[in-house]
């Protein structure tokens, strides 16, 4: 069966991803179904656990029939290649979250930048970033960088081990004419004199304990997010809010991403919000 021949109101979707047993989006995306009047499923498709490569995961969705998926870690850059992105901001993060299949083909967008803006709006108001440290210039960390830019950041400054990423991800944020951006090594210097500090590693998260922050690195900030929201409280999470620092946690980008999502997915915006949170505390 392909999405075309699924019967009214019955919507297939899915996740790729290593490292995502413990995710909430088929429980977010079922219940958001739920609320649209769609039957909607959600699967989980790990390459390893597979015995495929990521290539052929991303052909098995297609061939599985599913109307979208979601992309998530380590493969939100690997699948610009396989996708039409139309959008040119999206084109320009280099990293894709959600795919669309269309009779046209698969096309790609990015609802983590989308999501960031909404969580931060929604933490904030019209309260500017001020100068940003972001730790981690993969997939996730190039659309929180644009998100960040569009929210009228002064400066961000590009933090991760691989100097080469962090400085190609400062350039793309300059010549987008964006923000003012530099590459960093060094978390605790990039830190000093900076008002948020956001965590783009997978440091934190189920699988990947720590913090990309050392305990003496919060000092005069104002503010933190941090992607991991499997579990949500993360010792980075714990370090910002001991420092005093108001905090946005990786689940307000989890739900206001999948919201945005859904609507690609389906045409279908979930304007009951609140009652998809309470469901979500909920159900399993």
């Amino acid at each position: 069966m392909t999405a075309r021949e699924a019967r009214p109101g019955q919507v297939r979707l899915g996740l790729i991803g290593d490292n995502i047993r413990a995710s909430r989006s088929p429980v977010l995306h079922r219940i958001c179904g739920a609320l649209a009047g769609l039957e909607v499923s959600y699967d989980l498709y790990i390459p390893s656990d597979l015995g495929l490569t990521f290539e052929e995961t991303f052909a098995r969705c297609l061939a599985d029939g599913l109307a979208g998926f979601n992309v998530t870690l380590p493969y939100k850059e690997r699948v610009m290649k396989l996708v039409e992105v139309e959008n040119p901001m999206i084109a320009r993060i280099g990293a894709v979250n959600a795919v669309k299949l269309t009779v046209d083909g698969a096309r790609g967008f990015n609802t983590d930048y989308s999501g960031f803006i909404s969580a931060f709006r929604a933490a904030f108001g019209e309260r500017k970033p001020g100068i940003v440290a972001l730790i981690g210039g993969g997939g996730v960390g190039k659309a929180v960088a644009f998100a960040l830019a569009a929210l009228g950041a002064e400066e961000i400054r590009v933090i991760d081990r691989d100097l080469p990423k962090a400085e190609a991800l400062a350039v793309a944020l300059g010549a987008a004419g964006a923000a003012s951006a530099v590459a960093k090594t060094d978390v605790a210097v990039a830190m000093t004199g900076a008002d948020g500090v956001v965590n783009c590693t997978p440091l934190g998260m189920t699988g990947y304990p720590g913090s990309p922050v050392g305990e003496t690195d919060f000092a005069g900030q104002s503010w933190a997010f941090d992607a991991v929201y499997t579990p949500v409280e993360t010792l980075f999470k714990q370090q910002a809010e001991a420092a005093g620092l108001d905090f946005i946690s990786g689940y307000e980008l989890f739900f206001y991403q999948g919201v945005d999502a859904f609507e690609i997915f389906t045409g279908t915006r979930v304007s009951e919000l609140d009652t998809l949170r309470r469901r979500l505390l909920l159900e399993g």
